[in-house]
């Protein structure tokens, strides 16, 4: 609602006409106590959504852009999206806990063996680097639901998107932003995707007039490269192209093994016009350094699960 309220605001802002919001309970509503993995990825917050859009029942949908799956279906594109919030991951710890500064201090505070509350596989994948004896926790439900099973003892700590945290104003409860070197974030992470129908140029004009470039070349490049490595929403890949001087982008990115036991990385960096062959070439540096085989083993395994 945060999102959709936003781009509501923008396109009157922007001279377009009044929005009439409409709600849409997707598959990943529904299945709020089910891990991603188990029940198709982010792909369900998408879905029913993108369904309407090509249904003529609603005209433009917003989207947390790392939930859209790497290929449109065929009639749909992204024709804009809002200047990117803080995209890293975030520990946040219980709310009497005392913050943490670094990596080494949250491995002093969490001893042998922490329960991390997460259910996504790349942080998992990227965070058993870290935490070897950490136990993950799949949790699932709106943010205050997790903050307070947290404060509640249920868990040692969540990993949220810091983005999320910020925009529903409760950044004071980011115990730590986790850098690049220790978790590179999904593609698209932090970063409001409006989709539209293919050759609505009526509504694209409208969008065009408030689509933040920066953002927009750092999602081409972290898109393609996620589908040059034919990658999916629940994969354990980590993509962060980030705007430099002059209009240049550098992208990073990261293949882990499920269990943390093996890690290709990649990075690349030229003009935002060329984003798309960016994360096509990061993407190359990532399979020739073995990030196919990874990617093959972590499907079938989670597919197996």
């Amino acid at each position: 609602m945060w999102q959709s309220n936003t781009v509501a605001g923008r396109l009157s802002a922007s001279g377009g006409p009044r929005c009439r919001i409409v709600v849409i309970k997707t598959s990943g509503d529904r299945l709020a106590d089910a891990p991603l993995s188990e029940v198709g990825g982010k792909r369900l917050f998408v879905k029913e959504i993108e369904e309407a859009l090509l249904g003529d029942e609603i005209d433009l949908a917003v989207h947390s852009s790392k939930d859209m799956p790497a290929v449109l279906p065929d009639g749909l594109a992204i024709a804009g999206v809002l200047p990117r919030e803080d995209p890293l991951d975030a520990v946040v710890l219980p709310a009497d806990a005392v913050s943490v500064t670094s990596i080494d201090e949250l491995i002093a505070r969490f001893g042998d063996s922490p329960r991390i509350g997460t259910g996504s596989v790349r942080r998992i994948a990227q965070l058993s680097r870290i935490f070897p004896g950490a136990r993950f926790v799949p949790i699932r439900g709106n943010l205050d639901t997790r903050l307070r099973k947290l404060d509640a003892g249920e868990y040692d700590a969540l990993v949220l998107a810091a983005a999320g945290l910020r925009r529903l104003g409760v950044a004071r409860r980011i115990s730590m932003a986790l850098p690049v070197s220790a978790c590179v974030p999904a593609p698209g992470q932090g970063i409001v995707a409006i989709e539209i129908r293919e050759g609505d140029d009526a509504v694209g004009r409208l969008i065009a007039g408030f689509d933040d470039p920066a953002a927009r070349a750092a999602l081409e490049a972290e898109r393609a490269l996620v589908a040059a490595l034919g990658g999916g929403c629940q994969t354990p890949i980590g993509a962060l192209a980030t705007p430099l001087a002059e209009d240049t982008i550098e992208l990073v990115a990261v293949v882990v093994a499920l269990d943390g036991s093996r890690a290709v990385r990649g990075a690349a960096q030229g003009p935002q016009r060329e984003a798309a062959a960016i994360g096509a070439r990061v993407a190359a540096q990532l399979i020739d350094g073995g990030a196919s085989e990874i990617l093959a083993d972590a499907r079938g395994l989670t597919t197996n699960d």
